[in-house]
Parts: structure tokens; sequence; C-alpha cells
């Protein structure tokens, strides 16, 4: 099943395609207007930017409960498969969990986040929100059910194949790779995947582009 992807052009020939990997599941929401406004700026740098959707996520008639991360990970790889051109990855917190199935010319991350710490956010708002409805549940409580049945967590129905994953997985070693944070040594901007709504950073944005502007110089992809 075909999911689908945004795309950004610019003017003229694109210098490169830069494949953007949101972050996962609500995370991926509050930091979805930043990325397309990132997608614009790298448009007038000369790329071509492309955001696909997750099975599972967004517009996609799969449902979650059905996708595990070999499975985006297997997703994103076709997505890479059919750019023309050189392509550089660019992937946000849990999005460098997915990445390196990928064939590009090389990777850049912002801010990459384990799996398990991906995991004990989700399971820790659960609790509260179960805490807020009267409901008695742990940490401890919600990993034994998650083992044998699927687990509602922040409004993601995940399944126990999902949830085993992402308690061992962590971002896989690729190269030529740049992975920056966020302050005064990496990328200026709000870490926009805490906020309670989504919201978005132009400054940020333009931040982004910029660097993955000159990541792509370094990598000899211009």
């Amino acid at each position: 099943m075909s999911e689908h992807r945004l795309r950004i052009d610019p003017a003229g020939i694109p210098r490169a395609t830069i494949l953007i990997v949101p972050p996962l599941f609500e995370e991926a929401n509050r930091t979805r207007r930043t990325l397309v406004l990132a997608m614009r700026a790298l448009a007038a740098e000369g790329f071509a930017a492309v955001l696909p959707d997750l099975p599972g996520q967004n517009e996609s008639l799969v449902p979650l409960i059905e996708v595990d991360l070999v499975r985006w990970q297997d997703a994103l790889a076709a997505v890479a498969s059919d750019i023309d051109g050189p392509t550089i990855i660019a992937s946000f917190r849990g999005g460098g969990l997915i990445d390196h199935k990928a064939k590009v010319k090389a990777w850049w991350r912002l801010a990459p986040v384990g799996g398990a710490s991906l995991l004990r956010t989700l399971m820790r708002a659960r609790v509260s929100a179960d805490r807020e409805a009267g409901v008695a549940s742990s940490l401890e409580s919600l990993h034994d059910e998650a083992r044998t049945a699927p687990l509602l967590l922040a409004g993601n129905r995940l399944s126990p194949a999902m949830m085993a994953q992402l308690g061992a997985s962590e971002a896989q070693a690729v190269e030529p790779l740049r992975s920056v944070g966020l302050g005064a040594d990496g990328i200026a901007g709000t870490p926009l995947w805490l906020r309670a709504e989504p919201g978005e950073d132009a400054a940020m944005a333009e931040a982004i582009a910029a660097d993955i502007s000159a990541w792509s110089n370094t990598c000899g992809v211009n």
C-alpha cells in the first residue's frame, strides 16, 4: 500500500533530495509544522524535500496496531529507493531508530533518542492519565500487559512486537553521519516534541535547513 508523501521542490533542478524522517508517535504531530517550514527553507536552498507518511500514521489506512519498527524501517527504505538522484536522510528524535536500512548518500540526525526512552515517556503519560481517571496502573503492570496484548499509549494502540522492539532499540551506526542536538553547540531552537500542543519555530526551521545544506556540501552532495 502506497502512503502519502509531501514533497516540496525548488525552483530549478534539485541539488539533492532531503528525505525527512519525523519523530515517532505524538512527537510527530507536535513537530510537523516546523518540519514543513524546514522543507520550504530547504527548497529555497535548492533542495527537494520529501516527508512521507509512515504506515499507521497520519493519512495511512494501515492500523497502527499492525505496525512495528521493522515495518517502518522497510517502508522508509522503499521510499528512499523511489527517489531519483542523491538523497540525504534527515531524521528527528525517534526517526533515527528507523533510518538505517535506507540506501542514501548521507544521514543527518537531530536530537536522536533511544526507543526505551520514548517508551518510558509514553508509559508514564498513560500512568498519569489512568491516575486522573481513578484507575490504578504502574509501569510494571503496563509492561506485563504489553507482553501479550496491545497497549493504548497516548492515543496509540501498540502491538506487543512494537513495544518489545522499542524497548530494545537504539539508533544504528551509519556513515557519513552528522548528529546534532539543540542548544549552543547545535541547532538553536525549542524542543517542540515536549509541548502539549503542536507548535512551530520558524527560526529553528531555518537553522535546520542551513545545517543540512552545510552538511550536504561536506559530504560532496551539492
